[in-house]
């Protein structure tokens, strides 16, 4: 169960954040919350220097968390223009500035020479949080925000409320069950109080991290009268203009209908950078209409987005129609993303979780050249000592004996246990397998830690705890974050061989069969092969390597007595001996 603390729930997207007070728009770069636990962190190292150009996903920086070394990516792109928090600095809290970087068509050495906010100046999150824009109601309560529930965490989904409004609560009550792009993790509450308003509905989709969800208040307090934030959980609710006023009615432009007639004309991006331009382009807004923030006065991407949220203005350019096309068509893409039948066939949505590892296996096939081993060990000796743990009472499977003899084989091979980080092999002190289990939301990899040291029937009660709590969305973020190494296993679903996906940022994967009974040719006796196919980054690792590996494997395998005997040299063979003979 995974407890959510209010210090965390500040901390917004991991990417950006962006500071009213900032004298230009650039791209705040802001301490994470990269676990739900975490307070503070401190920067390992700094992977972009100043004036380095940085793209949708590029690693900035290793962050050191109260659970381990986590590397923080940025959303969009431009260019690093200052460090505020050089590495080994110190603990850094969560929300602080850490970096700054400014957007295409920005001077970047402008930005960095621009005056910094006050010291000690909160994100404007916190400030929804301490002093929250309201309305209605005279009793203050305390403001619930989405939390951010992993690294990768811009938005999410309430799957269920435990509690209802009105109800008491109690420090670690279960709140909700929050669906993220990982998994569907449990929320509880820190203190005792009354859930006092709900401001987000089950099954709503794409709640930005940092939005208010919730309003609890203290007991004793009236919690029909509580304050309710306004929808965005910024700016104060009076800030905004009366509808009912005529006056600012009057003077608020109304872009909508003259925006849709008018010829759009496109705007050049040479003084106001491609994003800009083409949100200009996009709404049809003249840049006259808007005063400049950027540097000499240049408009840049939050000015406009600033005019368009205000203005409240829809796009005023289509997709260009085919010549054949309907005068229906732009109707038709406003319709709400929900399946439905179209020509005999069924639109279905994907689920966050499914997206996030679309985008990871594209990555991984992309970046990581991918090389092929395999092996068909004899499982009958691992068969046989199977049934001996059953009649003792261990519900072991032949998978367990699997688990147990990869990590066996990555202590004798330790090249392959490692992760990738800056584009170079970093060596793991432990083995932790990453087992592949599927469940209803996708694909997920709960850890078996320290696997080499385990007893089988120990790595059997594990993996069954892990992947009963992963089918039902409970696993916690350090579960199914982290290994070392990863093995799919499909033998039970009749499949005999196959090929996998490196799971970034390890370097191998191994993807194993069912067995099959065949006849061995030199003893004319029926025996069950297994066939395992490691896949593992040509980058880093070469064939001979993988060789080695599935050699040693194939071994443990076929002489299961060698798990439980530790560390014996002979059993990884010398490849300069083996040239000679």
């Amino acid at each position: 169960m995974l407890r959510v603390c209010r210090g965390c729930q500040s901390a917004l997207q991991l990417g950006r954040q962006l500071h009213s007070s900032a004298p230009t728009a650039a791209i705040q770069l802001r301490m994470p919350s990269l676990s739900p636990t975490m307070e503070e962190g401190t920067i390992v190292k700094w992977l972009k220097k100043e004036g380095e150009e940085v793209g949708a996903g590029d690693v900035v920086c290793d962050i050191q968390t109260d659970k381990a070394v986590v590397s923080m990516e940025v959303d969009d792109e431009g260019v690093l223009a200052k460090i505020i928090v050089q590495a080994d600095s110190g603990s850094i809290k969560v929300g602080e500035l850490i970096g700054l970087v400014a957007e295409d068509g920005e001077d970047w050495r402008e930005v960095a020479a621009a005056p910094l906010a006050a010291e000690g100046s909160q994100p404007q999150t916190d400030q929804a949080t301490s002093e929250p824009a309201v309305s209605g109601g005279s009793v203050a309560g305390t403001v619930v925000n989405m939390p951010s529930l992993s690294p990768t965490m811009t938005e999410g989904t309430i799957v269920k409320w435990y509690k209802k409004e009105g109800e008491a609560l109690e420090a670690g009550d279960l709140l909700c069950d929050i669906q993220t792009d990982k998994a569907v993790m449990s929320m509880e509450a820190d203190d005792e109080g009354i859930l006092a308003k709900i401001l987000v509905k089950e099954g709503i989709d794409g709640v930005q991290v940092g939005i208010p969800i919730a309003v609890i208040v203290a007991e004793g307090e009236d919690w029909t009268d509580v304050a309710v934030p306004s929808p965005g959980g910024g700016a104060p609710a009076a800030a905004a203009p009366p509808a009912a006023s005529p006056a600012k009615a009057a003077v608020a432009p109304t872009p909508a209908a003259p925006a849709a007639a008018a010829p759009h004309t496109f705007i050049h991006p040479a003084q106001t950078g491609p994003a800009t331009a083409l949100l200009l382009s996009q709404y049809n807004i003249q840049p006259t209409s808007i005063s400049g923030s950027g540097p000499k006065g240049n408009i840049v991407k939050s000015d406009v987005l600033n005019y368009i949220k205000t203005n409240n203005l829809t796009a005023a350019v289509q997709q260009v129609p085919l010549p054949q096309a309907s005068v229906t068509q732009p109707a038709e893409k406003v319709t709400p993303r929900v399946a439905k039948p179209r020509s005999g066939y069924t639109d279905i949505e994907l689920t966050g979780m499914r997206k996030v590892i679309a985008k990871r296996l594209t990555d991984s096939k992309q970046t990581a050249p991918h090389g092929y081993s395999s092996a068909s060990p004899c499982i009958d000796p691992v068969s046989r000592l199977r049934q001996d743990y059953i009649k003792s009472g261990f519900k072991v499977s032949i998978n367990d004996f699997v688990i147990k003899a990869v990590a066996m084989a990555l202590q004798y091979v330790p090249e392959l246990n490692v992760n990738i980080v800056n584009e170079e092999p970093v060596q793991m002190p432990s083995v932790d397998v990453s087992v592949a289990v599927a469940t209803e939301a996708g694909l997920i990899t709960p850890i078996v830690k320290d696997a080499a040291n385990k007893p089988v029937q120990q790595i059997s009660s594990d993996v069954k705890e892990l992947a009963g709590r992963a089918r039902e969305n409970k696993l916690k973020l350090d579960e199914f974050q982290g290994g070392t190494f990863t093995i799919s296993n499909l033998g039970m679903f009749g499949i005999t061989e196959f090929t996998a996906i490196i799971n970034s940022p390890q370097a191998a994967i191994l993807a194993v069969g069912g067995g099959r009974a065949v006849i061995n040719p030199e003893t004319m006796k029926p025996e069950t092969l297994m066939t395992a196919t490691l896949s593992f980054d040509r980058r880093y690792i070469d064939e001979a390597l993988a060789a080695d590996f599935m050699t040693v494997f194939k071994t443990l395998m076929e002489r299961p007595e060698l798990l439980g005997t530790g560390y014996l040299p002979s059993i990884r063979t010398d490849r300069s001996v083996a040239q000679i003979q």
